[in-house]
């Protein structure tokens, strides 16, 4: 269960222990915000009998801050571990919580958050006294605040489908980005993922927006009407062991830094009653679980990356930690990255796919019931529909499945990948009311290259090249691809089993740089995204189809934006 505490010092108890000369009576509004100078909300968020993780959220309702510093002392015999997002250091059982360098700033009304996890024997009882630069803030008046439940913060059930009925958080992050460029007012004001890719975009790097900014800005944007917020969770150790571009700040041991360092500090403030009327949509670890499926053993695109990383296990163990840890959050719903129809459609991939995610799905404490459900072409490229064929035509005699463009796969796009694959997990054992979400932000393939109907009849090849829509050299080719434009527009139930199409990837942000840049975001350099690079295994050895001059992955790639405006599908007005 979670524990929580929340309470307010009278004002006149303050008062009563200042010196100093007598002062006129302030104004009502000026007495509201000395009455309470701060308040502290201290959550057990998990109890496992010997240890615990412990949420902490301050609100300073006195004058503004440069730095600060929160002290509480224990009852029992409770140690600090470790901790984020503040330094903690303890003598006795008295506990000291400073900030950290990049959270010292702390506004008249402002908050911040950090947590810790620590042993005990014994009982665990919630400290009932807090102070925040010597001054109290609140004692144990038996009042509780921030919800119930093992996540806590959040009330109520999930809806079946959060974007039903609801709006999507614009990222005034993004859509200043979008809106300085040149005819980028058309999509400015679209709803994009928030990318949480390391440890610090917790807080915000660089001076930019951390996660408790966007959400405070979700609950603005929100009015009276239901808001979804849509994050992408993406730090695992040894991430995207089969790409370069996007590999991540975790070594391939580092499950525990992920866990209480990442996911922890994550759910903390997700479980903060102030956001529990956001509906928080959650992408869980886009390309992590198909890599094991594709790209490891002895199959020809295996790496040794890969291959560590099924060997070790940490993979599943950290997705099903995010999902036990976020799925306790009754207001968040977590969506699986499920790959894409040019990854795991083949037979080879399908079924097993759907076997590691069941797997994942159940380990670390987590259960189907923490899925909401799955994700496809994240970040990618494949077409949402292809028109002008399907899998099941031939031509003289000869499949489609046999052309050189699908190889063998049993899906030609997205939508019928999506809807099948959603049939198989709930084979396996997910909850039959799963939904599937389709990135529809760069599979528009518009513009004059967009064939206008089938191929010619001349051989499957000719058919199928002169009729897709998707224009890449290989299915295999991922990185800031050329000639690709905005796909469908966000919107809810789309069609069966779709519970919405997306922007998950902002419009703009580069998937990864064309030559190697020195960087501190752990990123490292990916021929893919190199425009002379002439292939691999994994894109049958053809060149990669990339654009030239492009930075570091999620930086903003100005080319890029307009090249995704002027081959928009659906057209831009």
């Amino acid at each position: 269960m979670s524990r929580t505490r929340t309470a307010v010092f009278a004002a006149l108890a303050l008062v009563a222990g200042v010196s100093g000369p007598a002062v006129a009576a302030a104004p009502a509004a000026q007495a509201a915000i000395s009455a309470i100078p701060c308040t502290v909300d201290y959550k057990i968020q998990n109890d496992w009998g010997s240890g615990f993780t412990a949420a902490v959220t301050v609100t300073n309702n006195s004058a503004a801050k440069s730095s600060w510093a929160v002290k509480w002392s224990y009852a029992g015999n409770q140690k600090v571990s470790s901790y984020w997002n503040a330094k903690v250091s303890q003598s006795g059982t008295a506990v000291t919580a400073g900030n950290e360098t990049y959270n010292g700033t702390l506004a008249t009304g402002g908050s911040v958050s950090f947590g810790f996890n620590g042993t005990y024997s014994g009982s665990n009882a919630v400290p009932t006294a807090f102070t925040l630069d010597g001054v109290t803030c609140n004692v144990d008046d038996g009042s509780s605040g921030g919800g119930g439940g093992d996540g806590g913060g959040g009330t109520g059930t999930r809806v079946d489908n959060p974007y039903s009925g609801a709006k999507v958080y614009v990222n005034p992050e993004w859509s200043a980005k979008a809106a300085a460029e040149t005819g980028g007012s058309r999509i400015s004001s679209q709803p994009t993922g928030v990318w949480l890719d390391r440890i610090a975009a917790i807080n915000g790097v660089n001076g930019g927006m951390g996660l408790r900014d966007h959400l405070d800005a979700a609950l603005a944007q929100k009015g009276s009407g239901e808001e979804v917020v849509q994050l992408v969770v993406y730090d695992l150790p040894g991430r995207d062991c089969a790409a370069l571009a996007s590999n991540g700040e975790l070594g391939p041991t580092e499950i525990d830094k992920y866990m209480t360092q990442f996911i922890d500090p994550i759910a903390a403030i997700l479980s903060d009653s102030k956001y529990a009327s956001l509906r928080i949509v959650t992408t869980i670890e886009i390309d992590s679980l198909p890599n094991l499926v594709t790209n490891t053993g002895s199959r020809a695109t295996a790496t040794a990356n890969c291959d560590t990383m099924l060997a070790n296990g940490n993979y599943v163990k950290g997705v099903g930690y995010a999902l036990a840890k976020l799925g306790a959050i009754p207001n968040v719903y977590n969506y699986l990255d499920a790959g894409h129809h040019g990854w795991l459609g083949w037979d080879d991939n399908f079924a097993p796919a759907a076997n590691v995610f069941k797997q994942a799905a159940t380990s670390e404490g987590a259960t189907v019931d923490d899925v909401q459900g799955f994700i496809t072409n994240t970040a990618n490229y494949s077409a949402l529909k292809e028109n002008n064929f399907t899998v099941n035509d031939s031509v003289n005699g000869t499949s489609v499945r046999q052309s050189k463009w699908v190889d063998w796969n049993r899906y030609v796009d997205e939508l019928s990948f999506a809807q099948a694959f959603r049939t198989e997990l709930v084979s396996v054992g997910f909850n039959s009311g799963i939904g599937m979400l389709i990135d529809t932000s760069r599979n528009g393939w518009g513009g004059s290259a967009r064939p206008a109907g089938p191929g010619p009849t001349t051989s499957v090849d000719a058919y199928v090249d002169g009729g897709r829509y998707d224009r890449r050299i290989h299915v295999g080719n991922w990185c800031n691809q050329a000639g690709a434009g905005l796909g469908e527009r966000p919107q809810a139930s789309p069609a069966a089993g779709i519970d919405a199409y997306v922007w998950m990837k902002p419009p703009g942000e580069s998937d990864g740089s064309s030559s190697a840049i020195p960087n501190d975001e752990g990123k490292g350099f990916d021929q893919m995204c190199d425009p002379t690079y002439t292939g691999n295994a994994r894109n049958g050895n053809s060149m990669s189809g990339a654009l030239p001059n492009a930075p570091l992955s999620g930086h903003w790639f100005s080319a890029q934006f307009q090249q995704l405006m002027a081959n928009a599908y659906p057209p831009l007005s």
